[in-house]
């Protein structure tokens, strides 16, 4: 029961790994096309949070429930010379806006920071906890 508070922390650190991880690989393929000459479809992580109600104390945790592709249109380019465009002229390019994908990183680091800042807060604690005990 005492550790559940580093156990929330770390399934926090955790989920913003994960959402770092897609993050990197959104930004590595924002140019990408398969062989087939389809382009890459960003992807999303999705999170739940889950109640653990096996102590006295019900404690939720967060963790990715699915990694989605990002439904929203490709963005299309004007090249005809491209071995890839359509009889329009048009190269259809991934969805991936770069600019987003860093605010998106950003964002996960700072999430992960504030989740190791309480699990570091949380574990100071027991240990003050257990130096006042060995008195």
């Amino acid at each position: 029961m005492i550790f559940k508070g580093l156990e929330v922390s770390l399934t926090g650190m955790l989920a913003q790994r994960v959402r770092m991880d897609i993050t990197s690989s959104n930004l590595a393929n924002a140019n990408s096309t398969d062989e087939n000459g389809k382009p890459y479809r960003r992807k999303v992580p999705v999170f739940e949070a889950v109640l653990d109600s096996s102590g006295d104390v019900p404690v939720y945790r967060v963790r990715v429930k699915k990694v989605v592709e990002d439904p929203s249109p490709f963005r299309l380019r004007y090249d005809p010379s491209n071995p890839l465009a359509d009889k329009n002229g048009y190269v259809t390019l991934p969805n991936v806006d770069p600019v987003k994908e860093m605010v998106d990183m950003i964002s996960a680091v700072r999430s992960y920071e504030a989740n190791l800042t309480a699990f570091n807060t949380y574990k100071n604690s027991i240990i003050n906890v257990i130096d006042v005990l060995k008195a």
